[in-house]
C-alpha cells in the first residue's frame, strides 16, 4: 500500500478553521451534507447507467449510516459513483472544489456540443464545502472510495490540521464511506451525542426525510430487517402531480412539517417554470397561531429545499410579513446559495420565486371567497388584520387586497361585506368611500359621528385593527374611484347645492341662538378643545368629539400613547347638537344667567361624555365620576 501525505491547498487551514468554528450555526447540518453528498453520488451513478449499465450496483440504491458506541466511529456510505485517488486528492483536498460542479460543467458541454442528454440527475451539492462540516464534531475523518468501472480503491484520512494522507485500499463494491471518528464529549458541554440511535434518527427525519434514496441505520444488535427499514419517508409529495395526491395525503404531510394538528383551510401546489425551476406546496392554516402577531417571536412556515434536501426551516425571504401565516414547501433547483448552504443570496431567482407565490396565494384566496364564502369569512376572522398589513406596502399587490377585504359597516350588524360589495350598494352620487376607526365594533357602532350617516342611509365602513389606523393615515388610494373619507374630521355636509344652503342657514340661525351658550362653554374648556361648535352630524346624541381634517383620529393617537410615543399636541373640536333637549334647557340656563356656576361643571361633564363615547379615557376620572354624583344627587 502506498501513502502518500499531502497539504491542503494554501490558506486552506484559515478556511478550513472558518468553516468549522464559525460558518455553520447548527452542528447537527453535518449529517445533512454528508447525506447530500451521498445522494450526489446515487444520483451520478444512475445517470451513468443510462448508457452504462455495467456501473450500475447489482442491489438497490441506498445510503447506509452504521454506529459504533464503543468506538465512537459514525460511518456514512453509498453504493454510488465513487472516486478515483485522483479524484480523492482533487476534491477532498482542495475546498471549494466541487466534484458536482464539474460535473455540471461536463454535462452542459455535452449538450452544447449536441449530444443526447435528455435526462439530468438531481444534483444537490454546488460548493463542495459540505464535507468539511465533518470537522465540526469528529476529531478525525476517514473517507474510503472505489469509483464505478475500477476495481482499485483509495483511502483519505485527515484530522483537520492542514495535512490528509491518501493511499491504496480495496473495498468490495464501488462507492464512498466516510467514517467520523467522533469528539469525546466534554463534562458539562451542551450537544447532541452523535453516536446516539435517536439523536441520529430525528436529524434524518428533519433535515433529509425527503431525500429520494432509503437511508438506512445500522446499530450494533439491532435486527437486521429493523435496520433496513428507512429513516426518511422519501415521501416529496410536491414533486407530484397535485390530482395525484390524495386530500388524506396532504393532510398528513401539513401536519408533519408544521405540527398543527388542525387540517389545513386550502392549499396551493404550484411550479416556477423558465430559466430555473422550482415546487411550492403550501398550505393557509384553519386556525392563527398563538405567535401571530408577535412578528419577531413568531415561526415562519416556509420551509426551503434543494433537490428535496432541507436547506432552511423559516425561509423568511420568500414569503412577505403580511403572509406570514402561509406554511409550506419550496423545493427549488438550482438555487444560488452561500457556501454553508444556510443563507440566502439576495439574487433574482429568490425575487421571482417570492413574487410568485405571493401572487398564487392570493389568487387561490381570492377563489376561497368566491366558492366558498362562508370558509373564507372563517379565514378572515382568523387571518385578515395580518392580510392587511400587506396595504401598508407600496407595491401592486395592495390593490389584490383591497379586493380580498371583509369590513363591517353600518348596514350589517352581523355580516362583514367586501369594498365591491359595499361600492355597489351606494348612490351614484356618493363621492367618498366614509369610515370610522376605534378600539372595538361596539364603540364604534355606538358611535354619535355617524348618526347623520345613519339618519340618511349612507353605509359607513367601521374598522377596528390596530393596523387600519396605520395604513388610512397613508392616504390609500381610491377603490374603484372612490376617494376614503373618516367622518370623524372636519364637517360633514350632504345632499345637494339647495339641501347644503337650507341647511346652512339653519345652522347660522341655531347660532345666533346659542351664541351666548358657545361663548360661556369655550371659556370653560379652552384648555380641553380647540373650539365649541353647533354639529350637522348628530341626531340623538347630545355631544361628540371630531378632529380638524389632517390629525390623528382618537384610536391612533391612543395607540401611539400605549407604544411611548409623543403625539402632536391638538385639541378636539366639542361639537353640540342643537335640537337636543339637553342643550336646549342649558341654552335656556345660559339666557337667564349666563354667569352660573354649573354651566362650567356642566360643560366638563358633556366634554367627559364625549370623550367616553368614542372610547377615549378621562384625563380626571376621579373629578368627573364626583360631578356625576353630584347631578344625580341635585336630581334626586
Amino acid at each position: 500500500m502506498t501513502t502518500e501525505h499531502h497539504e491542503f491547498q494554501a490558506e486552506v487551514q484559515q478556511l478550513l478553521d472558518l468553516m468549522i468554528h464559525s460558518l455553520y450555526s447548527n452542528r447537527d447540518i453535518f449529517l445533512r451534507e454528508l447525506i447530500s453528498n451521498a445522494s450526489d453520488a446515487l444520483d451520478r451513478v444512475r445517470f451513468a447507467g443510462l448508457t452504462e449499465p455495467a456501473l450500475l450496483p447489482e442491489g438497490e440504491l441506498a445510503i447506509e449510516i452504521r454506529v459504533d458506541p464503543e468506538k465512537r466511529e459514525l460511518s456514512i456510505s453509498d453504493n454510488g459513483i465513487g472516486m478515483s485517488r485522483d479524484e480523492v486528492v482533487e476534491n477532498l483536498g482542495t475546498l471549494a472544489r466541487s466534484g458536482t460542479s464539474k460535473f455540471l460543467a461536463t454535462l452542459e458541454k455535452s449538450r452544447n456540443a449536441g449530444e443526447n442528454s435528455e435526462v439530468s440527475p438531481e444534483l444537490i451539492g454546488q460548493f463542495g464545502v459540505g464535507f468539511y462540516a465533518s470537522f465540526m464534531v469528529a476529531d478525525r475523518v476517514t473517507v474510503l472510495s472505489r469509483k464505478a468501472g475500477e476495481d482499485k480503491a483509495t483511502v483519505w484520512e485527515s484530522a483537520g490540521d492542514g495535512r490528509f494522507a491518501v493511499a491504496d485500499a480495496s473495498r468490495d463494491a464501488p462507492g464512498t464511506t466516510v467514517t467520523l471518528h467522533l469528539e469525546e464529549s466534554k463534562e458539562g458541554e451542551e450537544g447532541s451525542d452523535y453516536a446516539n440511535e435517536w439523536v441520529l434518527r430525528q436529524i434524518v427525519k428533519r433535515y433529509s426525510d425527503f431525500v429520494a434514496y432509503p437511508i438506512q441505520l445500522h446499530m450494533p444488535g439491532a435486527e437486521e430487517e429493523k435496520s433496513a427499514e428507512p429513516l426518511n419517508s422519501m415521501k416529496a409529495i410536491w414533486t407530484r402531480p397535485d390530482e395525484d395526491v390524495s386530500d388524506d395525503e396532504r393532510k398528513e404531510f401539513y401536519k408533519h412539517f408544521s405540527h398543527d394538528w388542525n387540517d389545513p383551510l386550502i392549499h396551493v401546489s404550484t411550479r416556477i417554470e423558465g430559466t430555473f425551476e422550482a415546487l411550492a406546496l403550501l398550505f393557509i392554516p384553519s386556525v392563527a397561531p398563538f405567535d401571530l402577531y408577535h412578528q419577531e417571536m413568531a415561526h415562519r412556515g416556509i420551509q426551503l429545499y434543494v433537490k428535496r434536501v432541507f436547506i432552511m426551516d423559516e425561509c423568511r425571504e420568500l414569503m412577505p410579513e403580511y403572509l406570514r401565516f402561509v406554511k409550506g414547501v419550496v423545493d427549488a433547483e438550482d438555487l444560488s446559495l452561500n457556501v454553508s448552504r444556510e443563507i440566502l443570496q439576495q439574487d433574482a431567482q429568490i425575487r421571482v420565486i417570492r413574487n410568485h407565490l405571493v401572487k398564487k396565494v392570493l389568487e387561490a384566496l381570492g377563489k376561497l371567497r368566491s366558492d366558498e364564502a362562508d370558509a373564507y369569512r372563517g379565514f378572515w376572522e382568523q387571518f385578515g388584520p395580518v392580510l392587511k398589513e400587506g396595504l401598508l406596502s407600496m407595491d401592486e399587490k395592495r390593490e389584490r387586497i383591497y379586493e380580498l377585504m371583509l369590513c363591517a359597516s353600518t348596514h350589517h350588524e352581523s355580516q362583514l361585506s367586501s369594498l365591491d360589495e359595499i361600492v355597489e350598494r351606494m348612490d351614484e352620487d356618493q363621492e367618498f368611500i366614509y369610515y370610522l376607526t376605534g378600539s372595538s365594533l361596539d364603540v364604534v357602532r355606538r358611535s354619535p359621528q355617524i348618526e347623520a350617516f345613519r339618519d340618511r342611509g349612507i353605509e359607513v365602513v367601521l374598522f377596528t385593527d390596530p393596523v387600519d389606523e396605520l395604513w388610512l393615515q397613508r392616504m390609500p388610494p381610491s377603490y374603484r374611484d372612490k376617494e376614503w373619507k373618516f367622518v370623524g374630521e372636519g364637517e360633514v355636509e350632504f345632499g345637494d347645492e339647495e339641501e347644503k344652503k337650507a341647511a346652512e342657514e339653519a345652522r347660522e340661525q341655531d347660532a345666533s341662538n346659542f351664541r351666548e351658550l358657545l361663548t360661556r362653554l369655550r371659556s370653560a374648556l379652552q384648555e380641553d378643545v380647540a373650539e365649541v361648535r353647533l354639529s350637522t352630524r348628530l341626531r340623538s346624541s347630545p355631544v361628540c368629539l371630531v378632529r380638524e381634517e389632517g390629525e390623528l383620529s382618537p384610536h391612533m393617537a391612543e395607540l401611539m400613547r400605549q407604544t411611548g410615543r409623543e403625539i402632536p399636541d391638538a385639541k378636539p373640536i366639542l361639537e353640540l347638537n342643537a335640537s337636543h333637549s339637553l342643550l336646549v334647557k342649558l341654552n335656556t340656563l345660559c339666557d337667564s344667567d349666563p354667569k352660573d356656576e354649573r354651566l362650567e361643571q356642566y360643560a366638563k361633564l358633556l366634554l367627559g361624555q364625549a370623550l367616553l363615547a368614542e372610547g377615549g379615557r378621562l384625563t380626571d376620572p376621579t373629578t368627573f365620576s364626583q360631578q356625576v354624583a353630584e347631578l344625580m344627587e341635585r336630581a334626586l
